[in-house]
Protein backbone atom coordinates (compact mmCIF):
# COMPACT_ATOMS: atom_id res chain seq x y z
CA UNK A 1 0.00 0.00 0.00
CA UNK A 2 1.12 3.44 -0.98
CA UNK A 3 1.45 5.89 1.77
CA UNK A 4 -0.86 8.87 1.25
CA UNK A 5 0.47 12.73 0.35
CA UNK A 6 0.74 15.56 3.30
CA UNK A 7 -2.11 16.69 3.86
CA UNK A 8 -1.42 20.75 3.49
CA UNK A 9 0.39 19.65 -0.03
CA UNK A 10 -3.08 18.07 -1.25
CA UNK A 11 -4.97 20.55 0.37
CA UNK A 12 -3.18 23.27 -1.97
CA UNK A 13 -2.88 21.07 -5.31
CA UNK A 14 -6.80 20.58 -5.04
CA UNK A 15 -7.35 24.44 -4.21
CA UNK A 16 -5.12 25.16 -6.81
CA UNK A 17 -7.18 22.67 -9.58
CA UNK A 18 -10.56 24.26 -8.45
CA UNK A 19 -8.65 28.10 -9.25
CA UNK A 20 -7.34 26.47 -12.39
CA UNK A 21 -10.99 25.68 -13.81
CA UNK A 22 -12.41 28.14 -13.06
CA UNK A 23 -14.44 26.43 -9.42
CA UNK A 24 -15.15 28.65 -6.02
CA UNK A 25 -15.48 25.90 -3.68
CA UNK A 26 -16.19 28.75 -0.98
CA UNK A 27 -19.20 29.80 -3.05
CA UNK A 28 -19.89 26.05 -3.98
CA UNK A 29 -20.32 25.94 0.03
CA UNK A 30 -22.43 28.89 0.80
CA UNK A 31 -24.69 27.43 -2.19
CA UNK A 32 -25.09 23.82 -0.43
CA UNK A 33 -23.16 22.22 -3.18
CA UNK A 34 -20.21 20.93 -1.37
CA UNK A 35 -20.12 20.87 2.48
CA UNK A 36 -16.89 20.59 4.52
CA UNK A 37 -17.16 16.50 4.43
CA UNK A 38 -17.04 16.37 0.31
CA UNK A 39 -14.15 18.96 0.87
CA UNK A 40 -12.06 16.84 3.00
CA UNK A 41 -12.84 13.82 0.80
CA UNK A 42 -11.70 15.79 -2.38
CA UNK A 43 -8.33 16.41 -0.16
CA UNK A 44 -8.29 12.66 0.89
CA UNK A 45 -8.63 11.33 -2.40
CA UNK A 46 -5.99 13.38 -3.74
CA UNK A 47 -3.70 12.66 -1.15
CA UNK A 48 -3.76 9.04 -2.64
CA UNK A 49 -2.78 10.11 -6.07
CA UNK A 50 0.12 8.83 -7.18
CA UNK A 51 0.85 11.42 -10.11
CA UNK A 52 1.53 14.42 -7.68
CA UNK A 53 4.46 15.45 -10.01
CA UNK A 54 2.44 15.47 -12.93
CA UNK A 55 -0.30 17.18 -11.12
CA UNK A 56 2.20 20.39 -10.35
CA UNK A 57 3.41 20.29 -13.91
CA UNK A 58 0.34 20.98 -15.31
CA UNK A 59 -1.43 23.53 -12.90
CA UNK A 60 2.02 25.55 -13.90
CA UNK A 61 1.57 25.04 -17.33
CA UNK A 62 -2.06 26.67 -16.88
CA UNK A 63 -0.90 28.73 -14.40
CA UNK A 64 1.79 30.58 -16.50
CA UNK A 65 -1.00 30.61 -19.26
CA UNK A 66 -3.50 31.98 -17.28
CA UNK A 67 -6.31 30.90 -18.78
CA UNK A 68 -9.27 28.60 -17.43
CA UNK A 69 -9.03 24.92 -18.60
CA UNK A 70 -12.34 23.27 -19.23
CA UNK A 71 -11.17 20.40 -17.06
CA UNK A 72 -8.72 18.61 -15.23
CA UNK A 73 -5.77 17.22 -15.79
CA UNK A 74 -6.43 13.45 -17.25
CA UNK A 75 -6.37 11.51 -14.27
CA UNK A 76 -7.22 13.64 -11.66
CA UNK A 77 -9.29 11.08 -9.21
CA UNK A 78 -11.58 14.48 -8.32
CA UNK A 79 -12.18 15.44 -11.91
CA UNK A 80 -16.31 13.95 -11.87
CA UNK A 81 -16.39 16.34 -8.57
CA UNK A 82 -14.70 19.55 -10.31
CA UNK A 83 -17.09 19.35 -13.45
CA UNK A 84 -20.19 19.43 -10.95
CA UNK A 85 -18.97 22.41 -9.39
Amino acid sequence: MTPKGDQVTHYWLVQRMAKSLGCDPAGAMALGRLDAEGWATMVERCRGCDKTDACCRWLRSGELEELPRDRAMPGCRNAMIFAGL
